[in-house]
């Protein structure tokens, strides 16, 4: 239950729902002689959550690595749909194109597959930073930490605040994050993304490791996330039980390439998607 109004929106999220936020058109990634993704393409539209699934080697981290700007493809277009915030107008850009700040500018949020945090920093540290691309403040009153300077921290102590009551860790606020537990450390990973105000949140394995009750408390603060301030979870999962019962719609690679992708029902029965998990046989 949220105690408080979370307004976890940027431009991203003022596109209707339904409509597409971000499109992946025929991208190809490579490693030298290795084909890492070959003409990959599918829709993540604003409000859904959209898992992608696939064998270990299957290009998973590969593809959100290129939409959040950290891997640029040879080939194909990456195209996210945003809306501008004072007059409505839609705007698209080409996020090949964009270094990943600029992108995160633009309302695109992400975790890693292995934690990514400052273990030396505590919980609260670890989430302002994740404000970082909110803070405008110019070198003299940031140095004096006095004006519009201190008012503007102010608000982002706010907002880390709400994220930490959303993700139930105020007991951990001031405890150094290298000594938490893997699972907490997990949803802090989570609480940052969250800090930077995402209308697309993309999300690399957030529960691998976890036992099953941190899996279910994980995926119902991803659900309230999406339910309950709208916005959009691009999804990374190897439990398919967690994936079939959170997903709206489900794409999979297999070897770099696209072989299933629709609802969780017409995924799972898609004979190239069962012959790719449990083998030709089955």
């Amino acid at each position: 239950m949220l105690s408080r109004a979370y307004r976890f929106e940027l431009n991203s999220s003022r596109v209707p729902v339904g409509e597409p936020l971000l499109e992946i058109g025929d991208i190809s990634l490579r490693f030298g002689g290795i084909r890492a993704l070959s003409e990959v393409s599918f829709t993540v539209r604003r409000g859904d959550v959209h898992s992608v699934i696939g064998p270990n080697g299957a290009g998973k981290s590969s593809l959100l690595n290129c939409a959040s700007g950290l891997y640029k493809p040879q080939d194909g277009h990456i195209t996210l749909h945003t809306r501008s915030e004072e007059r409505g107008v839609a705007r698209t850009h080409d996020v090949v194109a964009l270094p990943p700040h600029r992108i995160a500018r633009y309302g695109v949020a992400r975790s890693f597959q292995n934690i990514e945090l400052f273990g030396h920093l505590t919980l609260l540290e670890n989430l302002m930073l994740g404000r970082h691309i909110h803070m405008k403040h110019s070198l003299l009153p940031s140095l004096a930490w006095f004006g519009p300077a201190r008012n503007r921290e102010f608000r982002h102590r706010e907002f880390v605040e709400e994220v930490i009551d959303l993700l139930q860790l105020q007991e951990h606020r001031h405890a150094h994050v290298g000594a938490l537990s893997y699972g907490i450390q997990k949803r802090v990973e989570l609480g940052r993304a969250l800090c930077i105000e995402p209308g697309l949140l993309l999300l690399d394995e957030p529960m691998a490791g976890m036992n099953a009750e941190e899996k279910e408390d994980m995926a119902r603060y991803i659900l309230d996330v999406n339910e309950l301030r709208g916005v959009t979870v691009m999804l990374i999962e190897h439990d398919m039980g967690v994936v079939m019962d959170i997903s709206d719609r489900v794409s999979v690679p297999d070897f770099g390439r696209l072989i299933g992708d629709g609802t969780p029902a017409e995924v799972r029965a898609n004979p190239a998607v069962v012959e790719a998990y449990l083998g030709a046989d089955a």
